[in-house]
């Protein structure tokens, strides 16, 4: 990849120059380095991209679940083919470790294959009628166009989320990769064309939010839309997709409670934590934002986890033995340094970190030391606000009943985790923690046939399993008569 390189958007299975005749700098957060440019499409683009997904619809909603899957079948393939390739994608224009990114291409594969897997598992009913050999029918029909926005921190991952049900259900769709790492959908655009599947049925439209963003959701041809991204942006999607009475899918920002009770393994629990927390520095939304230790462990708890934190490498993302690459941006960098900062001003103690990395590399790209806080309270806000960066607030709880208190008080409702042996404690989890996925003595990390969805600020619908995949159908209802 050279710095000349230029991305046109993938539009009607061709490769387009942008209607606005501009280009979008992509540059590595590691060092710096111009990696290329992406089209800074507009409306007439997303115009362009929505028409060839409406015209491709008719021929693929009727093509057969079995020929649809064989198309998915051969992307998969293309994607396992390339796993070096796109892992290196991901690698430099997100920053991620390349051992994560090529975990990040593995989940891509496991989407996909889940995807391929169920085109035939979209289900009907039959139900006696009130009249005479009347059948009434439920029957499944893709819902046509699907506008996609993908986030930045699983550029691979969440282009194929969206894609790999949206056509295995008979769906088209147009997607918009962000703007920080376009590149990984680019890529993911090629294996589609060389997977042979149908020209218009999968578009990439690159661009910011307002020229491509806006327009995609507000399209009066786009029936569904499904985002990846924060809670703010969520909000102003929901209220632009309002005015066609669209339904949306969002799946948006979270701030899990991470509770280790007196019972639990500790060092399992302290190794759950650090990765939950601080892999891909820490900008996942499932990541532990608030580290609830039972008391009569909290010593012993903290003594592991400075002992482990210390140990993390932060550096290049390409070298094999680094744990931790750079914040995704100046700004995504700012904004953690910022909530550190209000933490030690509200009387927070900043233990580990805190502070941005200089010297050498670090110069060169948005490097933030791994950090651990501790004293702080719920009431602060870095208790209560999303951090996405690698930081770990360690708090205090009397015992469960505390710990189920302090986890619910929350605007946010996507993950949680429980560190503990006691069945009685787990059961009463299931009732009393509202949270939509649940990780039980395990670090984070959802799988392709789970289905990964949240509460409250966190976002409406879900992704991922056969709940999932069953956003992407709408039902018609038939009162079948002879």
């Amino acid at each position: 990849m050279t710095a000349s390189t230029r991305h046109d958007l993938f539009i009607n299975g061709e490769w387009k120059k942008p209607d606005s005749g501009k280009w979008i700098e992509i540059r590595s957060p590691a060092t710096g380095e111009k990696l290329g440019e992406a089209a800074r499409g507009d409306k007439e683009d997303v115009d362009a991209a929505v028409a060839a997904a409406k015209k491709a619809f008719p021929a693929w909603r009727d093509t057969p679940a079995s020929k649809r899957a064989d198309a998915l079948y051969r992307l998969r393939d293309l994607v396992a083919r390339d796993k070096e390739k796109l892992a290196t994608i991901i690698t430099s224009e997100m920053g991620k470790p390349l051992k994560e990114a090529r975990e990040e291409v593995d989940f891509a594969i496991g989407l996909l294959r889940f995807a391929t897997e169920n085109t035939r598992r979209l289900q009907g009913e039959i139900i006696p009628g009130e009249r005479p050999n009347e059948k009434i029918l439920i029957d499944r029909v893709p819902h046509g166009v699907i506008g996609a926005i993908a986030a930045w921190n699983f550029p691979l991952a969440l282009c194929a989320r969206k894609i790999a049900p949206a056509i295995a259900a008979g769906n088209t769709i147009v997607l918009k990769p962000h703007e920080l790492t376009p590149l990984s959908g680019l890529a993911l655009a090629k294996l589609v064309a060389e997977a042979e599947i149908p020209a218009g049925v999968v578009n990439i439209v690159t661009g910011d939010g307002p020229e491509v963003g806006v327009p995609l959701v507000t399209h009066p041809d786009t029936k569904l839309i499904t985002m990846t991204g924060s809670t703010p942006a969520g909000k102003k999607i929901m209220a632009a997709a309002a005015e066609h009475l669209k339904e949306v899918r969002l799946e948006l920002g979270g701030k899990a409670p991470f509770i280790v009770m007196e019972d639990a393994d500790l060092d399992k629990a302290v190794e759950a934590a650090v990765v939950a927390r601080f892999g891909n520095a820490g900008q996942v939304c499932t990541s532990n934002e608030r580290t609830y230790v039972h008391e009569a462990i909290y010593d012993s708890f903290a003594e592991k986890l400075r002992s482990r934190i210390n140990a993390l490498k932060v550096g290049d993302p390409m070298d094999p033995s680094t744990d931790m690459g750079p914040k995704v941006s100046e700004d995504e960098l700012k904004k953690v340094d910022d909530i550190v900062k209000k933490a030690a001003s509200q009387g927070a103690k900043i233990e580990i970190g805190g502070q941005r990395l200089t010297g050498g590399l670090y110069n060169k790209g948005s490097f933030y030391a791994p950090t651990l806080i501790t004293g702080v309270t719920h009431e602060m806000d870095i208790a209560r606000n999303e951090v996405f960066g690698p930081v770990l607030s360690l708090l205090k709880v009397r015992d469960f009943d505390e710990a189920l208190e302090r986890a619910n008080d929350c605007r946010y409702g996507l993950s949680a985790y429980l560190f503990t042996k006691d069945l009685a404690r787990i059961l009463r989890m299931t009732k009393e923690l509202n949270f939509g996925e649940v990780y039980v003595n395990r670090e984070g990390g959802e799988e392709p046939q789970g289905f990964h969805h949240g509460y409250g600020d966190s976002g409406l619908g879900g992704e991922d399993g056969q709940h999932g995949l069953e956003a992407y159908v709408d039902t018609k209802t038939i009162y079948l008569n002879a």
